[in-house]
């Protein structure tokens, strides 16, 4: 998709003189020599080795009561040392996605051996135990073959562990497990900036996202939602910064910084719209911030974040929606809603082609 689009551009560009057909002809063959963001046969080799794992969990899960301990420990053991050690010998070759198939295939392998000697031995210990092990075994396996495939692992394992202690523990916050979940994000996200793997950010932070929705769970007052509000908006201006460290660190991670963390105050501002829902001078205030926080992140955002700009659309369409929806629909009925309804959203598009515009102006007076 994209490499038709910037085809058509070049074209564009050289039919109306800005490049040089050869210059142009240059780029297009740079860009068809970069490996491709997909390729259907890295995806069967991921959906291959996740399938060998399952198998192998399987197995153990069977317990092989026909064959002796030191046998089912040896064989497992020894199908850890073969993956690791055929991972290695396919980096050395440059085979890198059939690597990455064995390093998952070894990822999940560590936790059948971990789940075979606990069946085996009835050593003492509980699930959430065997997570944390599993994803500390994933994260080292990550760090030694610098694998994005293994990043994704333990991305996941991290998921599983704090479902297993919600499981576990009715929900319920006891003692400092609950903290294990934005450590273990931080450690994902290091990972990625390790290895590279960008997308496997994504799990990193929408685990934190799921932990601070959770955390609402426990209280559902609006102390908490005001939290992630202020919280979120607070980290929006930070991704703003032309702070050179923090600039940078923004630019490397591309658009989920600035996006997840407007995301957590626009979850902030539904909660609060909630909770008071019958104040109708409350909501009025509450509305106004929320279409402000908008055209904020917009502002600081959305000339070079889709991510962002977009969510700050729907925020914004959304809230002028509710607003009309409860103020003028209860007073006028269903066709003055859908009026003012039109009318706010003739708004919107008023206000989106006013910022796109600036955008586009702002980017040419760059250029000149």
């Amino acid at each position: 998709m994209y490499r038709g689009r910037l085809e058509r551009d070049l074209s564009l560009w050289v039919g109306k003189g800005l490049l040089g057909e050869d210059t142009a002809g240059a780029l297009l063959a740079e860009y068809d020599s970069r490996p491709a963001s997909f390729s259907l046969g890295r995806v069967l080799v991921a959906l291959a080795a996740v399938l060998l794992a399952a198998a192998i969990l399987l197995v153990v899960a069977s317990n092989w009561e026909a064959i002796p301990r030191l046998v089912r420990v040896g064989a497992i053991l020894l199908l850890i040392w073969a993956v690791h050690i055929g991972a290695a010998l396919m980096l050395a070759r440059g085979a890198a996605v059939a690597a990455s198939g064995l390093l998952v295939i070894g990822a999940v392998s560590f936790g059948g051996a971990i789940s075979l000697v606990g069946q085996m031995y009835h050593l003492s210990g509980d699930e959430q135990t065997v997570m944390y092990l599993w994803f500390a075994i994933a994260t080292i396996s990550a760090i030694l073959f610098r694998s994005g495939a293994v990043v994704v692992v333990a991305g996941f394992l991290s998921w599983a562990s704090f479902a297993v202690y919600l499981q576990n523990n009715d929900t319920h916050w006891i003692a400092l497990d609950p903290w294990m979940a934005p450590v273990m994000a931080a450690i994902v996200i290091a990972l990625v900036r390790y290895t590279g793997a960008e997308r496997a950010r994504h799990l990193a932070y929408l685990l934190l996202v799921g932990w601070l929705a959770w955390l609402y769970t426990l209280y559902e007052e609006s102390a908490v939602a005001l939290a992630f509000v202020v919280g979120g908006m607070a980290a929006l201006v930070l991704t703003a910064l032309p702070v050179p460290r923090i600039a940078f660190l923004v630019r490397s991670a591309g658009a989920a910084p600035a996006f997840y963390s407007f995301l957590v105050a626009a979850i902030g501002f539904l909660l609060l719209h909630i909770k008071i829902e019958d104040e109708w001078r409350q909501l009025a205030v509450l509305g106004v911030v929320t279409l402000a926080a908008s055209v904020l992140a917009i502002a600081l955002h959305g000339r070079d974040n889709g991510a962002v700009r977009y969510l700050a659309y729907a925020t914004f369409a959304a809230e002028m929606l509710y607003l009309a929806s409860v103020t003028v629909g209860s007073i006028l009925g269903t066709s003055g809603l859908f009026l003012f309804s039109g009318l706010g959203v003739a708004l919107v598009a008023w206000i989106v082609i006013r910022l796109e515009r600036r955008f586009s102006a702002g980017a040419q007076e760059r250029r000149a």
